[in-house]
């Protein structure tokens, strides 16, 4: 069986998979699907209740629409928020995955395959995850400032070291098998070797890491966002409307319930994800599925 075939069969990844995919539509079509400008302010407007028909005052004119989640405490309309939210938060989530497992797979294979280099890699890792993640991102984001590449930089530092653990593991384990040996026997240059013999090995626990960095990544931005630390609030992530909204959870919890309800399938859809290619490309799965 293929492993496109195993990897549809898994219920989890099929799951995985369909949340992501509504959520990137939703993604794509904000700007159809917001009934309003996100940034737009009416203080005429401030803590409507979910439902309620309405008229924003507009620079180019009045628009009459519905508050389908609300209004916060600045007029803003709710629902508009968490749909151009979750462009952020799927963006952070790519960003950082791809970030962390390039950058982790290349300091990775240099610690692992050159082992001149192997203990001051090691080494800088070692310090790096000495932080917690969350107060390292803070940390950054304290010293370069609240945009959003610098807290996809802030989010994706912290992952790195994790990535760099994995891979330098594999390729030291690829590194004694017998057709690795055989080809430096035979002179192969090594970057045929790495290109040839190593990297392929290692690219499935790599995707399946880079899920679980996706997570992860969502997870820390709306984290820096609720704390104040993420990005400003004219830019809507699902973190700063939660954060802006806990000040008043008991009158109006709804301005903290749903951006949550968006940011916890998302979360979840991703693990999904991830753990079903796990289970899928691991050759043991495979064999008592086969």
């Amino acid at each position: 069986m293929s492993s496109l075939n195993r990897l549809w069969r898994n219920l989890a990844f099929r799951i995985g998979v369909i949340v992501l995919g509504l959520l990137t539509i939703i993604a794509i079509a904000a700007p159809y699907l917001g009934t309003v400008d996100p940034a737009v302010l009416d203080y005429a407007l401030i803590n409507r209740p979910a439902g309620e028909e309405v008229t924003f005052t507009l620079p180019s004119g009045s628009v009459a629409h519905t508050l389908w989640m609300g209004s916060d405490a600045y007029g803003r309309d709710i629902y508009s928020r968490v749909i151009y939210g979750t462009r952020i938060s799927l963006w952070v989530a790519i960003c950082v995955a791809v970030i962390a497992v390039s950058v982790g797979m290349l300091l990775g294979v240099a610690a692992g395959f050159f082992r001149r280099v192997d203990s001051l890699i090691m080494r800088t890792m070692d310090g790096l995850m000495a932080f917690p993640s969350i107060l390292l991102a803070i940390a950054l984001v304290a010293a370069l400032g609240a945009d959003l590449w610098t807290v996809v930089i802030a989010v994706a530092v912290p992952e790195i070291p994790r990535v760099v653990r994995l891979v330098r593991s594999m390729v030291l384990t690829l590194r004694e098998e017998p057709f690795v040996e055989a080809a430096i026997a035979l002179a192969t240059p090594t970057s045929k070797i790495l290109r040839k013999h190593i990297l392929p090995n290692a690219i499935a626990p790599l995707i399946v890491q880079g899920t679980f960095i996706a997570a992860s990544a969502v997870l820390t931005e709306a984290a820096l966002s609720f704390l104040g630390l993420g990005l400003p609030t004219d830019i809507p992530t699902w973190g700063n409307i939660m954060a802006e909204g806990r000040v008043q959870f008991s009158q109006y919890p709804g301005n903290v319930m749903f951006p949550a309800l968006f940011l916890v399938p998302t979360i979840l859809a991703i693990n999904l994800l991830g753990d079903g290619m796990r289970d899928a490309l691991d050759p043991k799965f495979a064999k008592r599925t086969g």
